[in-house]
């Protein structure tokens, strides 16, 4: 625990032990804090309140936007339905009133185009921060048949996924580096991977609400930072499982292949909104493929749960190797 900790989300191993150690659920929490869970899920006698609270550190120009949909998107992964909104503003130094008018202005509209409340929070000028940050904290309801925790997939599911993956990385790597990449890119690619954010999206609200009425569908899971290979080994250690993934089957836009090999970095460790990972019964897997496509969201079964001491295995050809995890997210390690 005295060793230096790199930039990103804290090593499983030592985060358990914090978790374990420091947190407490009460007779009410159904589920509480715990190593790939998206959110917290609260016994309110007629409903369950699902609560979530997540910061967004990074691309400042639409950090409103994001905060909004990071958090909404692990609501919605829970298989309820974001409902408040509010967020802590920690802006620095030097800070003019235009820009807390932008990143509310931002909070604001992507909540309504949510159906979500922006209710409260808290807003201050700091010399703690050299960029704006913004906390999260959403709030929603799910009905108890209808929750989808990331520890409830089974033996024998299937593993979809939505989209492709590294959406998430795709904007940011374009939106940060836009200049450097204009002079290697046609203008044309650059923006359009910028504008990844908005198209395929980092929202994953959509087809989470189409899935969870679907008797077979068990669990749900956003990857975020990480990326899909860290999201995939949080499902199968919260539902304690083992896992097998199909490289070959794990969708991959042409924007997103050439920029993270520009990068030098693995899509599969990389910023990962805008995809949802589903752990779905093989009898209703065609089902639940078939309603994502008939609304538009691309989806692919790219692998399937296993017994636990099977392992957690990428598959390449005929080759079997250990499902990569990045406890460091790509973009953390190349940006940092």
């Amino acid at each position: 625990m005295t060793c230096k900790l790199p930039l990103g989300k804290i090593d499983p191993s030592i985060l358990a032990k914090l978790l374990s150690k420091y947190t407490s659920a009460g007779n009410r929490v159904l589920i509480g804090a715990g190593i790939g869970e998206d959110a917290a899920i609260i016994d309110m006698g007629h409903g369950y309140l699902v609560a979530k609270t997540d910061p967004i550190t990074h691309v400042t120009g639409e950090i409103g936007r994001y905060a909004v949909h990071i958090n909404a998107n692990d609501i919605a992964s829970m298989g309820g339905r974001p409902l408040w909104f509010l967020a802590t503003l920690l802006m620095p130094s030097g800070s003019q009133g235009k820009d807390i008018k932008r990143i509310f202005s931002q909070i604001s509209r992507t909540c309504a185009e949510l159906g979500i409340s922006y209710c409260g929070g808290h807003t201050e000028v700091t010399s703690s921060v050299n960029i704006p940050i913004v906390v999260g904290h959403m709030l929603g309801e799910v009905n108890r048949e209808h929750l989808k925790p990331t520890s409830a997939a089974r033996e024998g599911d299937d593993l979809v996924m939505t989209k492709s993956a590294a959406i998430e990385a795709t904007a940011i790597i374009a939106l940060e580096k836009a200049e450097e990449l204009e002079t290697s890119f046609p203008k044309r690619f650059v923006r359009k991977a910028q504008h990844y954010l908005h198209e395929p999206g980092i929202s994953v609200v959509k087809e989470a609400m189409l899935l969870k009425n679907i008797p077979g569908v068990h669990a749900l899971h956003d990857p975020t930072e990480g990326g899909l290979g860290t999201g995939i080994y949080e499902m199968a250690r919260a539902s304690g499982l083992g896992v097998e993934v199909y490289a070959d089957r794990i969708p991959l836009t042409e924007e997103t292949r050439l920029l993270c090999e520009y990068c030098r970095i693995d899509p599969l460790g990389a910023f990962a909104s805008g995809s949802l990972l589903i752990a779905v019964s093989p009898t209703t897997t065609e089902k639940a493929i078939t309603k994502l496509l008939n609304a538009g969201v691309p989806a692919t079964r790219i692998g399937r749960m296993v017994q636990k001491r099977k392992g957690m295995r990428l598959i390449k050809g005929s080759r079997k190797l250990e499902l990569p995890v990045f406890h460091q997210d790509e973009l953390s390690r190349t940006f940092g």
